[in-house]
C-alpha cells in the first residue's frame, strides 16, 4: 500500500478538513461510474478509500504518523518501538482467565470502528450509492457497480420455451449454467449476484444480457412464433395430418382438404411464454411443394386435365 498522504495528495500537516475535502474530490473523480471504461478506475478508486480509512480518522491518523500501523492499517511490531520513549509494550494488555494461564494481546490504541467518520460523506457525494448496513455500503459492502461484470449470453427459441440451462462463459474463463426464468425477452439482463469480479469490498455480480439467436425454422413475432409447414399437392387436395415442429416438440396438425398455400394453421400456446403467464401461439403457413422427382403419372395427369379444359369438356 502508498503512503496515504501521497494517494490523497496532502501534506502531513494537512487538516482534517483539507484531507475530506482531498478524498471527495478524489473519490468522485474515480467511482467506476464516472469512469466506466477505466480498467484502472475501480483500484485507484479503491486506494482513495484505503487512505481515507486512515487520514479520515483522527486516532489512526495518529498510530499511523507514530509508526504504529501501516498505511494499509495493520499493527506494526518490529522492535515495539513507540513514539514518546515509554513503556515498549504499551500496545500489549494482560489477559488471564479462570484457568490460571496468562496471555498477552495485543491493542491498536483504541482506534475507532468507523475509518469514515460518518456515512454523509458518501451520500453527499453518491446519494444512495452508499448505504451503512446495506448492500451497497462502504463498510460490509461495496460501491454501487463496483466489481460488476458484463456477459452477454445468445439463447434459442428452445431454450426460452424450455426454461433451459444455458451455460454461460465469463471474461474469466469460468463456466456456470444460467437458469433461465419462465418469462424473458431478447435484450433482458439477468443480475447474478456474487459472481463478478472481487473488490476490496466483496464480489461483484454478473450481469448477462440475453440475445436471441436467429432460428433456422421460426420467425418471432412477440411471444408468437411463425414457421412454414411444406404440403405436398396429393396432401394440400386431399387433405392429411401433417406433423409441425414447434419448441417442445412434434405435434400433428389436420390440414384441410383444398388448402391452397399461405393457408394458416393456428396452433394455440404453443408459442414463448407469456408474462401473465400461459404462452403465445404458432401459425403454421401452408407451403405446397411438389416431388423432388418427377412424377410421369401426375405430369400425365395434368396434361389430360389441360387438353379436356382446351376441348372444351
Amino acid at each position: 500500500m502508498r503512503d496515504p498522504y501521497e494517494v490523497l495528495g496532502v501534506s502531513k500537516s494537512a487538516s482534517a478538513k483539507d484531507v475530506k475535502a482531498a478524498f471527495r474530490r478524489l473519490a468522485k473523480k474515480y467511482h467506476p461510474d464516472q469512469r466506466p471504461d477505466d480498467p484502472q478506475a475501480k483500484e485507484r478508486f479503491a486506494e482513495v478509500n484505503q487512505a481515507y480509512e486512515i487520514l479520515g480518522d483522527e486516532k489512526k491518523r495518529r498510530a499511523f504518523d507514530n509508526g504504529e500501523i501501516d498505511a494499509s492499517g495493520k499493527p506494526r511490531f518490529q522492535g515495539f518501538e513507540t513514539a514518546g520513549g515509554g513503556d515498549p509494550f504499551a500496545g500489549f494488555r494482560r489477559a488471564g482467565g479462570g484457568s490460571g494461564r496468562t496471555h498477552f494481546e495485543f491493542r491498536s490504541g483504541g482506534i475507532g470502528d468507523d475509518p469514515f467518520g460518518g456515512a454523509d460523506i458518501f451520500s453527499e457525494i453518491f446519494g444512495h450509492a452508499f448505504t451503512r448496513g446495506g448492500t451497497q455500503g462502504p463498510r460490509g459492502g461495496r460501491p454501487e457497480g463496483m466489481g460488476d461484470i458484463n456477459v452477454t449470453l445468445d439463447v434459442s427459441v428452445e431454450d426460452i420455451a424450455t426454461e433451459a440451462k444455458v451455460m454461460a462463459v465469463f471474461p474469466d474463463g469460468r463456466r456456470m449454467a444460467v437458469k433461465l426464468p419462465r418469462y424473458v425477452e431478447d435484450g433482458q439482463t439477468i443480475r447474478l449476484k456474487g459472481q463478478g469480479a472481487e473488490t476490496p469490498f466483496g464480489r461483484g455480480d454478473a450481469l448477462v444480457k440475453l440475445r436471441l439467436r436467429p432460428h433456422p425454422v421460426y420467425r418471432v413475432e412477440g411471444r408468437d412464433l411463425h414457421v412454414d409447414l411444406q404440403v405436398s399437392l396429393k396432401d394440400a387436395v386431399l387433405g392429411a395430418k401433417i406433423a409441425v415442429d414447434t419448441p417442445t416438440g412434434k405435434v400433428a396438425v389436420s390440414v384441410p382438404a383444398w388448402s391452397s398455400s399461405d393457408r394458416t394453421l393456428r396452433l394455440k400456446g404453443r408459442g414463448l411464454p407469456l408474462k401473465s403467464g400461459g404462452n403465445g401461439d404458432l401459425y403454421a403457413h401452408v407451403r405446397i411443394m411438389l416431388p423432388k422427382t418427377r412424377d410421369p403419372a401426375l405430369e400425365a395427369l395434368f396434361r389430360v386435365s389441360s387438353e379436356q379444359k382446351e376441348a372444351g369438356l
